[in-house]
């Protein structure tokens, strides 16, 4: 039987309770939310609604309006940093940042955005005196990953945010690690812009992701179209949501990423964090004792998830995880992970790293197997 671990990547398997919710709605009533006036198009739009006050409450968001869909969180963060700067603004970011915040900050470089990176140390960890240091006169935003993609390591999104509010300058939270694992509150952490997609933590499907935006951001849209309401204009409309949801919203998704949060509050987010948190001890300690495998990241369940980068001294990255996936049905990914400044950081950028990225169907069984066939690969390649 297949092991995924690579729920960095996409969380997999989907509760049972979001296939059929998914497998309802294209059946019974997929239509077109806020283009109609007939009974299914109302039923889409209350759908889509009920999903934005399930993430409002989830993350204590005071308007659900202010939750815009995207299509992902890469859409989501593209908005944050697109919409919220101009010419002369400056940015403070990492270097344990996705490219999703680091690419669209090069861009906007040609547009007179500057940004400071502030470099983390090899296992991850972001001093926050550097952090705060790093602030310019002109800086208008702090733009931070609550977990790295690469090594998990965890930053203190609330002491950012008290850091933000001392300096008057906006929040931005990539979520896409943390959202259905670690809690967030808006605003206890005083977050202006919340990025996350639907299909990681929150058990949704691919394809759906969503941006908070906080009364303190003056957001412009990034794209315009149709969106459902003031039809007879051709200027985009001012209302939220409408302003950024320009095109026809993923209904499915909406409802998967609605019934994903509703299994976590079944469950309980504290129990689903335990339960990875545990795991990821196990698996820690094990892979810790083995020859020839180096484990980069914190040591330690304490500040980081788990997710878990490795190399063996006898193989190449890409060709381990091959191994894993070919003789022992063990899905991880090898290779560099979308954070370039990441792998710089750890000393991955030439190697490449296997990530291991454990979730909440994962077992110890599981865990137990996969350590056992890293030591079990060393042995037969040393």
């Amino acid at each position: 039987m297949t092991i995924y671990l690579d729920n960095a990547a996409t969380t997999f398997p989907k509760p049972p309770q979001v296939l059929a919710a998914v497998n309802d709605c294209i059946s019974n009533y997929c239509a077109n939310p806020g283009r109609s006036g007939h009974k299914l198009a109302l039923r889409c739009g209350r759908e889509v609604y009920n999903t934005r006050e399930m993430i409002a409450g989830f993350f204590n968001i005071e308007e659900p309006l202010r939750v815009i869909f995207t299509s992902n969180a890469t859409e989501a963060l593209n908005l944050a940093l697109k919409g919220s700067l101009c010419a002369g603004d400056h940015v403070v970011t990492t270097t344990m940042e996705h490219n999703s915040v680091l690419r669209p900050l090069s861009s906007l470089q040609a547009l007179g955005v500057e940004h400071t990176i502030v470099e983390c140390s090899k296992t991850g960890v972001l001093d926050l005196n550097k952090l705060e240091a790093a602030i310019l006169p002109n800086t208008k935003m702090l733009a931070v990953t609550h977990c790295s993609n690469l090594i998990g390591s965890l930053n203190p999104a609330e002491k950012i945010g008290q850091i933000c509010r001392r300096h008057n300058l906006l929040f931005l939270l990539d979520a896409a690690q943390s959202a259905g694992i670690y809690g967030i509150d808006v605003a206890k952490m005083n977050i202006d812009l919340l990025a996350a997609p639907g299909h990681k933590g929150l058990f949704g499907l691919q394809g759906t992701g969503f941006l908070y935006v906080s009364p303190r951001c003056d957001l412009r849209e990034i794209k315009q179209g149709g969106t459902g309401s003031r039809s007879e204009q051709t200027v985009q409309p001012q209302l939220f949501p409408d302003r950024y949801e320009s095109g026809t919203l993923n209904l499915p998704g909406i409802v998967s990423l609605g019934t994903g949060i509703k299994f976590i509050n079944s469950i309980g987010i504290k129990e689903i964090r335990e339960h990875e948190q545990h795991l990821g001890e196990v698996f820690l300690e094990k892979i810790l004792n083995i020859d020839g495998l180096c484990v980069y990241g914190e040591h330690s369940l304490e500040r980081r998830a788990p997710v878990f980068a490795v190399n063996l001294q006898t193989l190449g990255s890409s060709e381990l995880a091959a191994v894993l996936d070919d003789e022992y049905e063990i899905c991880t990914r090898g290779g560099l992970h979308c954070a370039p400044l990441a792998h710089t950081t750890i000393g991955t950028l030439e190697l490449g790293a296997v990530r291991f990225s454990l979730g909440y169907f994962n077992t110890k069984a599981e865990i137990d197997k996969a350590a056992r066939a890293l030591e079990q690969i060393y042995k037969n390649t040393k």
